[in-house]
């Protein structure tokens, strides 16, 4: 059976997700994620499965600003990278860590971004199990002595 490639070649992808990676490295440092958008297309789709869908830059802008208020220096660190090149995809095994006291509390995230060239995406999904993993690890976070920024927005249902 024949695999087809993508638009793009891996080596493009693998620069784009090396700017993502720059991107996130940059907001968990300064704890400003509003550039964080900016990796996305203008009419990019963003589907998180605690938050809901969100479609366009200014709305990823808006909610990623938002969700990250109370935890502006959330790490996530990558554990491996796998390649879907027919549809310009990348599957990331990511760790959402939360530091305090040289401890490290996290929990484990897939997400799959679409490549749209120039350096962009046009999609990202987040897949995870935020109802058993993000309550549990903010709060042994906290029992530590880890302090929100910001009150956690609350999730949507439906």
């Amino acid at each position: 059976m024949m695999h087809g490639m993508g638009r793009y070649t891996r080596a493009e992808v693998d620069e784009g997700l090396a700017h993502y990676d720059e991107v996130v490295a940059e907001c968990t440092r300064s704890g400003d994620w509003a550039p964080f958008a900016d990796v996305f297309t203008e009419d990019c789709v963003y589907t998180e499965h605690a938050y809901g869908v969100f479609h366009g830059r200014e709305a990823v802008r808006e909610w990623i600003v938002g969700v990250m208020a109370p935890f502006p220096h959330m790490r996530f660190p990558q554990d491996w990278v796998a390649y879907d090149d027919e549809n310009d995809a990348v599957i990331i095994g990511i760790q959402n860590v939360l530091d305090h006291d040289g401890q490290t509390f996290g929990f484990p995230n897939w997400s799959r971004l679409v490549y749209a060239g120039n350096g962009m995406f046009s999609s990202e999904e987040d897949v995870y199990n935020p109802v058993r993993d993000a309550p549990r690890v903010v709060g042994q976070w906290m029992k530590a002595g880890g302090k929100l920024a910001a009150p956690v927005p609350s999730v949507a249902h439906g």
